[in-house]
């Protein structure tokens, strides 16, 4: 199991990443109900603390609430899942940039690079096969 965990960041985290994910794919929507804590922690391969703590965070963010009795559920407040949204592409392409940077490739080369792909994409119906 793990789920393909990396080192850099705590499994809580990482697992609070994954939800957010699926959140803006859709996969999740608002007013959804999350696993109970035993069911995820099964799914990801982790203890039940951590997924505790994982809800904690989700809560804490105001991203799910908890209903006594009844679970866990994902926010339905748009404006918040919408700011969700774009921190997670900001985060993407802040990320991708740096790394793009750190092989030594100019903002020029960068953005031409996105545009060659994307043209490339757009032109393969949306997938990025070849």
């Amino acid at each position: 199991m793990g789920d393909g965990f990396t080192g850099t960041a705590p499994i809580y985290h990482q697992i609070v990443q994954k939800i957010c994910s699926q959140i803006v794919r859709g996969d999740l929507l608002p007013g959804d109900k999350l696993p109970s804590v035993r069911e995820l922690a099964v799914q990801f391969g982790v203890n039940p603390n951590t997924v505790q703590r994982v809800y904690m965070e989700l809560e804490r963010l105001a991203i799910a609430e908890a209903r006594r009795g009844q679970g866990t559920f994902v926010t339905e407040d748009q404006a918040l899942l919408k700011v969700i949204r774009n921190q997670l592409k900001q985060n993407k392409i802040e990320t991708f940039v740096l790394e793009m940077q750190e092989l030594g490739f100019e903002p020029d080369e960068i953005i031409q690079g996105l545009r060659d792909y994307l043209d490339k994409l757009h032109k393969n119906g949306g997938t990025s096969h070849e």
